[in-house]
């Protein structure tokens, strides 16, 4: 029955903030999924290609490779996996960037754990 109890998912979530890094897998979790994390875009785009994931949640500021390089290079190269950026950047301009490089979707910091989850149980479907 739909509704009756949460889909566990297969989550990699990437930011080079330990404490959003711990914050965010904690919740997902608690909610049943299974986590992974990295800390930078680099490690976050071999993780991407070595699993089989069920949503990525990205940040985009990020040392080095960028969450929006990495969002760019696995939509190049054809993969459909949901991502949600997570970021501190919430300008128009940044929200628009972000769905122009193909994110599913797009939440700004400080972000409600509750909306967080249910933007993660949307994407999964």
């Amino acid at each position: 029955m739909r509704g009756s109890s949460p889909v566990s998912a297969r989550i990699l979530v990437v930011d080079d903030d330990r404490d959003i890094r711990d914050l965010v897998s904690i919740k997902l979790a608690s909610a049943g999924h299974v986590v992974a994390t990295r800390e930078n875009g680099e490690q976050a785009l071999e993780a991407a290609l070595e699993g089989d994931w069920s949503v990525l949640v990205l940040d985009v500021m990020m040392p080095g490779m960028t969450g929006i390089e990495v969002l760019r290079i696995l939509r190049a190269r054809g993969d459909t996996t949901p991502i949600i950026l997570l970021t501190a950047r919430g300008q128009e301009r940044d929200i628009e960037a972000g769905i122009a490089a193909g994110a599913d979707d797009y939440i700004t910091k400080p972000f409600s754990p509750r909306a967080l989850l249910a933007r993660v149980a949307a994407a999964i479907g």
